[in-house]
């Protein structure tokens, strides 16, 4: 038997027909870019969520580098975040020119550690930066009452999190911002990239909306205003908001933004996957659900989660002291296993210059040692779910 991590063929069969109807339409359509399914789509998940504003992006790295950008922080700032999470959560901190700040993670969780954010708190913090990591939301109300005492801006990085929540919250609405992504590995993937940014703030949302397309027209413009607390006017009509092949607006450019925005087809299919996502996730937990019974009493470390939260398991992750050995057997056996991560934020190349070391990070650089994920996708079957636990127990016994 040979088990894919993630199996996206099995996916679009299930949604082939109206898939390929819906791209059909946008084609012949002539409307490619923010047009009719994008604005349908960003008030659907806005909708889903329990936000009021959903602002779509070309991808979840460009929603949080214009997320932080929205909320000033800049060159000289400090954002309090995670060490065990993709790069992309620490890189879009340092686009905006500020310094990541990392706190270590919680070994149930694998989510920064709220007890330690504070002791990080210093006169150049900015904002904090939680990841809801494999799907698991973070400790968002200590996080949230730590950022009203120190006066700091939130950010969720959802992107792993879509449709998870947190006593009784949808992830994207536990913070000033959410950022998702809808990467095609993600529980709610597109078919190339794609992103979002959610918030209760008209403010924000205006001024995402204008950095997402170079800081210009009528949407720059008020963007502008909002950030520098001016009253410049816009020197032509604004012609259009995006959508005409002309717009003499666009033209006019307020700020340095960026070229970053959901093309329709993608929207299309994120429409017909967003009616489906409640399904698909409900699936993951049965699958996780069987895994950690199955699993329970062997020597794998299986999650085990909070009850005031609920995990979409975009990631089912164990913990062996046998990794490697591990992962290999599982692949000579036809299931394939992922690592992640194998380096943790604080020692990558590209942050020697922050003088982080071995031993800083201590849950963090375990986990990296130890975690990998084995399949868990929605379409995976009874027989291939079992197949996978025998397969994990021969190799415990080796």
């Amino acid at each position: 038997m040979s088990i894919p991590l993630l199996d996206l063929h099995r996916q679009y069969a299930t949604i082939q027909s109206e898939a390929d109807e819906a791209i059909c339409k946008v084609l012949s359509s002539g409307e490619y870019i923010m047009g009719a399914n994008v604005k349908a789509f960003e008030k659907e998940f806005a909708e889903y969520c329990g936000v009021k504003h959903a602002v779509s992006v070309g991808n979840g790295t460009d929603g949080l580098v214009i997320a932080l950008q929205a909320l000033k922080v800049g060159p000289g700032d400090e954002v309090i975040t995670t060490p065990y999470s993709f790069f992309a959560t620490a890189e879009s901190i340092s686009i905006t020119g500020a310094k990541p700040v990392f706190v270590d993670v919680r070994p149930d969780t694998y989510n920064i550690n709220e007890q330690l954010i504070e002791a990080a708190i210093t006169e150049r913090t900015k904002a904090i930066l939680p990841v809801h990591i494999f799907g698991q939301p973070a400790e968002m109300e200590s996080i949230n009452n730590l950022a009203r005492k120190y006066n700091l801006k939130v950010i969720e990085d959802a992107c792993q999190a879509v449709g998870a929540s947190y006593k009784g919250k949808k992830t994207g609405a536990l913070a000033d911002i959410g950022v998702f992504s809808f990467f095609p590995t993600k529980n709610l993937g597109c078919a190339g990239d794609g992103g979002m940014i959610t918030t209760d703030s008209n403010d924000l949302a205006a001024i995402c909306r204008a950095l997402r397309v170079h800081g210009s027209g009528e949407r720059g413009r008020m963007a502008y205003n909002l950030l520098h607390n001016a009253s410049e006017e816009l020197e032509v009509p604004a012609g259009g908001d995006g959508n005409t092949v002309y717009d003499p607006s666009k033209y006019y450019n307020y700020l340095i933004g960026h070229n970053s925005r959901l093309d329709e087809i993608q929207a299309a299919l994120l429409r017909i996957k967003l009616k489906r996502l409640d399904a698909y996730n409900q699936a993951r937990r049965e699958i996780a659900a069987f895994y950690s019974h199955e699993l329970e009493n062997t020597d794998y470390t299986i999650p085990k989660y909070p009850a005031h939260t609920q995990s979409v398991y975009h990631l089912y992750m164990l913990e062996s002291e046998h990794r490697s050995r591990v992962v290999q057997q599982l692949a000579a056996k036809g299931v394939a296993a992922g690592v992640y991560y194998p380096v943790p934020l604080h020692l990558q190349k590209a942050y020697r210059d922050l003088a982080y070391k071995p031993g800083d990070m201590p849950v963090a650089e375990y986990l990296s040692y130890r975690t990998f994920a084995i399949p868990c996708f929605p379409e995976i079957t009874k027989e291939e779910r079992a197949y996978i636990v025998t397969a994990l127990k021969e190799c415990e016994e080796l």
